[in-house]
């Protein structure tokens, strides 16, 4: 440790305190009354500050920088801004002795002879507190929660921040030892607070915060006057009556002195986070310091010692990166490593160490001898039996007791020495001079031997393994490389401070200087990578480096070096180089090289390196042919190139050579069939032909079966190609081999198409068969695959393929449970009974899951098929029979939905009209069996119900008579018992507003009406709206024999002339004074309209009349009164009338349903479709 003045100055009077600013840029001092301002870089006084009347004894800075205090003899404190402004004065009753910032509340604590004082910026007052004895010195611990307090009484008072006492250390030497400095450690890595303590009965002691005794107390034989740590707190500077600054450990242990002044050292302080120090005078001098820790280190192969916290030795391997520490608790001057010795001066002794054991990775050291004398050296070495001092121009060589054996005067001063090994106690050294002489000294041996002399001082030495060269860095950073018996100079390389050979190569050495290391391989140029440091080591791959204190090994590939060699052909060195340390890459190159190189030696070293076999097997094979007499060096080099993949250059060699079959070998062998032709040239076509199969055999046998088909392709083998391209999947391949066929070749193509099918790629499939216009086999592709689109347009094209395909797709749909398009399906294959059976189960599932609706369309669908079915005359009878029982169920299921809704859900949304009217038709229309599903009870329950609310109250009684015997259900028995109780309170008649009028005879008919849904005097059918089941003002007519349907359409379509039918219609309503509407209808129609006469019948018959009209009234007719059903045959068209024309009645075009317009426009737009038939809105219809 050295230390160098930066700068000093000096003040008039004695200078008691300082402090710096937190950042380090100012340095404030207690000077007389005054403070002065100082900058630190250069100690320009920047300002004095004038506040206090008598002497300051003390300054501090907060650890913010954004204020400081003094205090005075005067009795007071003034707190000052960063910018030297005086913010602040308050005072105590006697002169202030310290003072000091809370680093992390910034309160400030200031003590005085009788009592100290916390001041706070937030706070208006300063809380005091009385002291029994007078405090000399304060300092607060590093998280502000205690204030140590030293007193003159020799007592220590450890306080929290509001003052109260909670720890009290009494010192033994008591009044007598009074505590002038303390100073708690900074360290942020110390598990506890540690109070450094310094008093004046010239002692050095350290305390725990409960006020245990860390250690014992440590003479100083002087009165200290300060104490202050480093920023980190790893070391302590103390200064005091003995007229200088002393440097000690963090355990107290002295490390050196500082400066030596003229007088006392009332204070010192070290500059925030730096090397600094500066020292204040009883005679004013201000003395600016900076600390110099010079590195003290020993290296030896992988070992490396070094000086750690100035009395501690760190040992590391630089190998395993192991690292053991030696506490030696005095400053360590010099440290010295060989093999298994390590030297240690100390100031007053030399300790030798040895390793506890002869393995090269043992850290464990133990001490072997003490030298107990002081020496002053330059350089510390230590051999096996010895250790070497050496004081500028003279060695000393003393045993491990410290008996001097030897000693070598030398003609200028040594600059650097090294032990480069040998026996044990006959070790040899080398040295460098200053006068630019090397010498090679042996320990056992008083004579020096010259072993060459240069012009420049020498910096750093190294001899290489074998001891033949001889690197040197001189004064002027070059580094020159001897030839150590010629003394001739091999080379020099510029820029080097400091050299390395490598131990385990000769012709390599590495030198570090200007921010780059260089390696150095024989005479080639040198490999230059970035490195900070002075390089100290060189061993196989690893470089050992010293930036500052730190000493790292660096891996460094060997690469270049060996490329080096490489490109001369020098495999053997380049073998070496890369023994030393290359990635795999390198290995597999620097094998590849000696195999070109025909160097099979060398070759085989780096192949088994990188574990080649093939490369290994071709070496051995083309060894044994050596030894069988083959001398044929092309030979050889065609074998390495064609397992190097140079095929072209191998065949070139192969043919110079005279063997044209190897190189055909191995083009056959590769499947490079293109340049076995270019190699055989043009020959006759047959054999190269016979030579494409045989190689295409020989492919297909060794598994190369991509080669094999293109081989089989070339030679016209298609079916060969195509059995191997189905078996391995190539779909890609199959169908370039189908495009390329000829249509005529079709057992091939056919061969393609069922690959294609087995391997899922129908499209391929279905392009092949369009070739070979295998229709059959493509529509069974289609429904196999399931491609229907596709299937259904070759079926319009080629009806006869109509059955292959809607027979399998109907199935399909059945499958997947999709049963109305598979019905739709079967029918348009024209397998009827399949179509009927899967309709009648989709009915039969519709009924039990009661989805009326869904049951009425299905029953609908099925007599619609019977109709279609009927048009066979050997079937006609049955199937016109299930065609009326069909429609008869679906009329009866269609209206039953709306009753079932009513009775099962919660909230029902059709008129008490509607749901009276349709209860009243089915209960006319079940007068036998019951269809399944339907229930009466419900039927009879809606009619009791609705009667009732409509005033049918007759109607109502019946309907609750009729269910009395029946089995009614648990959730309506209730309402039933209720209404039938209360029915009895209403008038025994129904309202004449419910009841129905035949528009034939208009005969009013009963509510209950024992025929059925006819009329009980003319027996004619009423026609019921599908919606709301009102009868419609409709009279079915028949035609007179001979009158065919189109003539009957032509007929009423002419439109013949009449009078004014509808003024007249309107002015007899108007004027009209009969009470029924109906009756005025039929008389004004009866007045110019011969229909009305054929609606005569004999009154009391119980037979039915018919309404029979000829040509006349059909010409009488107008077109949008009559309403035509058109069904297929074998069924007759039925035609109906409309009694009150402009009542519009809409029927389907598709089930003939009939009902009022403005319903049917509601329901389809409500539904997009016809509520009975489901016919879409935009579907043409029939």
């Amino acid at each position: 440790m050295r230390a160098v003045l930066t700068w000093r100055d000096k003040v008039e009077q004695c200078i008691y305190d300082l402090a710096f600013k937190p950042d380090g840029t100012q340095l404030i001092l207690a000077a007389g009354n005054r403070l002065l301002v100082y900058d630190t870089s250069d100690g320009t006084l920047l300002q004095p500050l004038k506040g206090h009347k008598d002497t300051v004894y003390c300054v501090a800075y907060a650890k913010d920088g954004k204020r400081f205090a003094s205090g005075s003899a005067d009795k007071s404190i003034i707190i000052w801004t960063s910018k030297l402004e005086g913010i602040l004065k308050y005072t105590h009753n006697d002169s202030i002795q310290c003072v000091s910032y809370n680093p992390v509340t910034h309160q400030l604590a200031s003590c005085s002879s009788s009592d100290f004082g916390l001041w706070s910026p937030e706070q208006k007052s300063v809380s005091k507190h009385k002291s029994s004895s007078k405090i000399t010195c304060c300092s607060w611990t590093n998280d502000g929660q205690y204030l140590a307090l030293g007193m003159s009484n020799g007592v220590i008072s450890i306080r929290n921040k509001n003052g109260e006492e909670k720890v009290k250390i009494e010192r033994p030497g008591g009044s007598l030892s009074p505590i002038w400095s303390i100073c708690w450690n900074p360290s942020r890595e110390e598990h506890n607070d540690i109070l450094a303590v310094a008093d004046w009965g010239q002692k050095l002691s350290f305390y725990q915060l409960s006020g245990k005794q860390i250690g014992k107390d440590r003479p100083l034989n002087f009165d200290p006057c300060c104490i202050s740590y480093f920023t980190k707190g790893e070391y302590i500077l103390v200064g005091g009556s003995d007229k200088q600054v002393s440097l000690f450990t963090k355990d107290g242990v002295r490390l050196g002195t500082v400066g030596e002044q003229n007088s006392w050292v009332w204070t010192c302080r070290v500059k925030p986070d730096s090397n600094y120090v500066v020292v204040g005078c009883q005679d004013g001098t201000i003395s600016f310091y900076q600390l110099i820790f010079s590195t003290v280190h020993g290296l030896y192969k992988d070992r490396y010692a070094y000086r750690d916290s100035m009395t501690d030795v760190i040992v590391q391997h630089l190998i395993t990166e192991q690292k053991v520490r030696i506490k030696c608790r005095e400053l360590v001057k010099k440290i010295a490593i060989y093999k298994n010795r390590l030297a240690i001066q100390l100031p007053e002794k030399i300790l030798i160490y040895e390793l506890y054991s002869d393995d090269s990775a043992d850290m464990h050291y133990r001490v072997k001898e003490k030298i107990v004398k002081k020496f002053e050296c330059n350089l510390l070495v230590v051999c096996a039996d010895h250790i070497i001092l050496c004081q500028e121009k003279r060695l000393q060589c003393l045993s491990f007791s410290g008996v001097k054996e030897r000693e070598w005067q030398m003609e200028s001063l040594i600059r650097y020495i090294k032990v480069i090994g040998g026996p044990a106690g006959r070790e040899g050294l080398l040295v460098g001079l200053k006068n630019g002489q090397i010498l090679k000294i042996f320990v056992d041996n008083l004579f020096a031997i010259v072993l060459l002399k240069q012009a420049t001082a020498v910096r750093c030495l190294d001899m290489s393994a074998s001891r033949n060269k001889l690197a040197v860095v001189d004064e002027n950073d070059t580094c020159l490389v001897y030839d150590i018996h010629t003394k001739e100079l091999l080379f020099q390389e510029p820029n080097a401070n400091s050299v390395a050979w490598n131990t385990q190569c000769e012709d390599m050495l590495c030198f570090s200087g200007g921010g780059y290391l260089n390696i150095k391989a024989s005479t080639f140029p040198v490999h230059q990578q970035k490195l900070q440091g002075f390089v100290v080591g060189y061993n196989g791959s690893k470089i050992f480096c010293l930036h500052v204190f730190s000493m790292s090994a660096v891996e460094v590939p060997q690469s270049a070096p060996m490329y080096q060699y490489l490109d001369r052909k020098m495999f053997r060195e380049a073998y070496q180089i890369a023994c030393l340390g290359v990635t795999d890459t390198d290995w597999r190159e620097l094998a590849m090289e000696a195999l070109e190189g025909l160097e099979f030696e060398t070759a085989k070293k780096a192949f088994t390196r990188v574990q080649d076999l093939r490369y290994l097997e071709l070496i051995s094979s083309i060894e044994e042919r050596k030894k069988r007499g083959e001398t044929s060096n092309d030979l050889f080099l065609a074998d390495v190139f064609s397992y190097q993949g140079k095929f072209h250059e191998a065949a070139k060699l192969y043919r110079r050579s005279g063997h044209e079959n190897l190189a055909l070998n191995m083009y056959t062998d590769l499947c490079m069939f293109e340049y076995a032709k270019d190699f055989l040239g043009s020959g006759d076509p047959k054999e190269t032909k016979m030579l494409i199969t045989k190689q295409a055999d020989w492919a297909r046998n060794i598994n190369e079966p991509k080669a094999a088909v293109e081989m089989y392709i070339s030679a016209g083998e298609h079916a060969k190609a195509i059995e191997i391209s189905g078996s391995h999947g190539w779909v890609d391949m199959l169908i370039d081999i189908a495009r390329k066929l000829d249509k005529a070749e079709r057992e091939p193509l056919l061969m393609c198409a069922r690959y294609f099918k087995k391997l899922d790629s129908p499209g391929y499939a279905a392009e092949t068969y369009l070739k070979v216009g295998d229709l059959k086999s493509l529509v069974q592709l289609y429904v196999d695959t399931k491609r229907w689109d596709e299937a259904f347009a070759l079926g319009e094209k080629h009806p006869e393929f109509k059955d292959d395909i809607y027979v399998p797709y109907a199935q399909w749909l059945a499958e997947n449970d999709r049963f109305e398009e598979a019905q739709k399906a079967f029918h348009k294959a024209g397998r009827q009974g399949e179509a009927v059976r899967v309709l009648e189960q989709l009915t039969h599932n519709a009924v039990v899951e009661s989805r009326f609706n869904d049951a009425a369309y299905y029953y609908w669908m099925l007599s619609m098929q019977c109709l279609d079915m009927a048009q066979d005359p050997a079937q006609k009878d049955v199937m016109l029979d299930k065609f009326h029982h069909f429609q008869h169920l679906a009329e009866l299921y269609h209206g039953y939905q709306t009753i079932h809704r009513y009775t099962e859900e919660p909230f029902s949304f059709d008129l008490p009209e509607t749901l009276f009217n349709i209860s009243k038709f089915l209960l006319h229309s079940l007068t036998k069996a019951t269809p399944l599903g339907i229930s009466k009870v419900n039927t009879l329950f809606t009619l009791a119900k609705q009667s009732k609310a409509l005033g049918a109250y007759k109607l109502a009684r019946h309907a609750y008579d009729k269910l009395r015997g029946l089995q009614i259900p648990a959730r309506i028995q209730k309402s039933i018992e209720l209404g039938t109780l209360t029915i009895r309170s209403k008038p025994f008649h129904d309202s004449e507003e419910l009841v129905p009028l035949c528009y034939r005879c208009s005969t009013n008919n009963p509510l209950l009406n024992n025929l059925g849904n006819v009329c009980i005097n003319c027996r004619q059918p009423f026609i019921f709206s599908a919606s709301s089941y009102e009868v419609l003002h409709l009279v079915e007519f028949y035609l007179e024999e001979g009158i065919t349907d189109e003539e009957a359409v032509a007929l009423i379509d002419l439109e013949a002339p009449r009078h004014k039918r509808e003024s007249k219609w309107q002015e007899i309503a108007s004027n009209n004074s009969q009470t029924l509407r109906l009756d005025e209808t039929m008389d004004s129609i009866g007045n110019d309209d011969p229909f009305t006469a054929k609606l005569s019948f004999e009154q009391g018959s119980s037979e039915f009349v018919p309404v029979v009209v000829n040509r006349s009234v059909l010409r009488s007719m107008s077109r949008r009164d009559v309403l035509i059903k058109r069904w297929p045959p074998p069924l007759q068209w039925q035609y109906f009338r409309s009694l009150l024309p402009d009542a519009s009645i809409t029927m389907c075009p598709s089930c003939f349903q009939m009902f009022h317009s403005e319903d049917y426009e509601l329901l389809v737009l409500q539904h997009a479709c016809c509520p009975y038939c489901r016919r879409r809105i935009d579907d043409p219809g029939p």
